[in-house]
């Protein structure tokens, strides 16, 4: 039976009023763009024609994200018909030249996803000005933050390698490559490993290198030899390739059609222990700049001698946070501003307490985001933002100028008890566990309340434990 939509005359009339413009008068308007387009000769060649394709498929791909975006601001229901945060699917918003600046022809599109951030904090922002300058192209990423290398086997010539039914060896590809996996290293460990003695700090870290190429060479090697027979849908029906039955995946492992990633956690505290001083300190951080560059030349030298595209992974850890701070403690004990939280800092982020306004934090995190080519996301904590949508707007073009990926955190609770739907707080029980609470009824029920935050890169619903969840108690606002 279909499911039934209410909705107001106006809004369906507005609809309507769009789909029949699309129907009729721009449909007109784009055949006959493309008509004048064939007549200036052979289309493999005509930049004419594939403008005009281009501007029916912008029109097109517009009203899908508008109402993908109006979607997500009205969110899913909850047990209680209440609308609420969904996790996923996570959006990406690019943000270009004719969407950022007021006036353009999709800056429409760009204030209904700044609402949508304000409420729903999606969509997370990919600058297409900082992409092309760091990478040459513009693609999305894997997951919450991975990227692939740029696209090297199609300039080599090695060609259609994965028998792609669309591969263009004109065109870089992005689409249908993959990564073989992460091994992260915890900067914390080998800087608490080193004593404090910047020698002793580089032989140490050397070492752990080499424990993670051969951690993640393992991996590589359990990948070899694999038929496409394993899993048909990614290596023979085209999600990954289109290999013949019985083929080996070998040759998707080389030449940078898959990448394979060394993950980092920690620079912040890696930093505070070797030199008395955060990285965002002007005597910490050329120290956290020849850390991340020095990971970067260990990937190159590995590249060049196996010909895999080893990169740097800004890890997201997730739940790994507070297994990686309980080893810490055990082998080095509470070291004050090191080891004496239940979590550790992502990647080469500004620490979570350290008091930042939001465009210094994303114009310094951008130094290091470069740095971490393999994948990475800054983010900015701010508040409620729904009444000051020119506020988020200003973030976003300050993303678009000068970071390539970033993202705005905000809350989005809703108490199933009272019904409250403002920040559900994080407070300490009498066992000293941190633990939820409706500010306004005292719930403390977890199966009655939903919140959500951002883990790191994805939104989380599913609570955390106790070191991710201190690490979004502590969390400072940047706006």
């Amino acid at each position: 039976m279909a499911k039934e939509f209410k909705m107001s005359q106006a809004r369906y009339d507005e609809l309507k009023q769009e789909l029949d413009y699309s129907k009729t008068t721009r449909a007109d308007e784009v055949a006959e763009l493309i008509k004048e387009a064939r007549g200036f000769g052979d289309l493999s060649e005509n930049s004419e024609y594939d403008e005009a394709k281009n501007e029916q498929e912008k029109k097109d791909l517009a009203l899908i994200i508008e109402e993908t975006l109006k979607q997500r601001i009205q969110g899913v229901k909850n047990e209680d018909g209440v609308w609420i945060t969904p996790a996923f699917p996570k959006l990406i918003y690019v943000l270009e030249e004719d969407n950022i600046k007021e006036g353009s022809s999709y800056f429409y599109l760009t204030e209904l996803a700044a609402k949508c951030t304000a409420k729903r904090m999606v969509p997370d922002y990919i600058s297409e000005k900082v992409m092309k300058q760091l990478k040459g192209d513009v693609y999305t990423c894997m997951g919450c933050r991975s990227f692939l290398t740029p696209d090297r086997f199609t300039d080599k010539g090695i060609g259609n390698i994965a028998n792609a039914k669309n591969y263009d060896p004109s065109k870089h590809k992005y689409y249908g490559r993959f990564n073989q996996g992460v091994v992260t290293i915890n900067l914390v460990d080998v800087a608490c490993s080193s004593g404090g003695d910047m020698t002793k700090f580089w032989k140490i870290f050397d070492e752990r290198l080499d424990l993670c190429y051969r951690a993640l060479m393992c991996r590589h090697n359990r990948l070899k030899g694999t038929l496409s027979d394993a899993a048909p849908i990614l290596w023979q029906h085209g999600a990954l390739a289109r290999l013949k039955k019985g083929e080996k995946i070998d040759k998707l492992l080389y030449d940078g059609y898959s990448t394979i990633s060394l993950g980092y956690a920690g620079l912040y505290e890696c930093t505070k222990y070797m030199t008395g001083k955060s990285h965002t300190d002007p005597e910490g951080k050329p120290f956290a700049l020849h850390v991340m560059e020095h990971m970067n030349e260990a990937c190159d030298k590995w590249k060049q001698e196996t010909n895999i595209d080893f990169s740097i992974y800004g890890t997201p850890l997730e739940s790994t946070t507070y297994k990686f701070a309980k080893c810490l403690q055990k082998r080095f004990g509470k070291i004050p501003g090191v080891t004496d939280r239940n979590y550790i800092t992502n990647s080469y982020h500004v620490h979570v307490a350290e008091k930042i306004d939001a465009f210094t934090k994303l114009k310094f995190e951008s130094e290091f985001q470069r740095l971490s080519p393999g994948g990475a996301i800054s983010y900015v904590e701010v508040p409620n933002m729904q009444n000051n949508i020119p506020a988020v707007l200003q973030v976003m073009k300050y993303i678009y100028e000068n970071i390539m990926y970033a993202e705005l955190n905000t809350k989005s609770d809703y108490c199933q008890c009272c019904g409250y739907d403002g920040e559900i707080q994080i407070v300490e029980n009498e066992d000293g566990k941190l633990i939820w609470r409706c500010p306004k009824c005292g719930n403390e029920d977890q199966d009655k309340m939903n919140v959500a935050r951002r883990t790191c890169g994805y939104i989380g619903t599913q609570f955390w434990n106790q070191g991710r969840t201190q690490e979004i108690k502590e969390r400072v606002l940047h706006l």
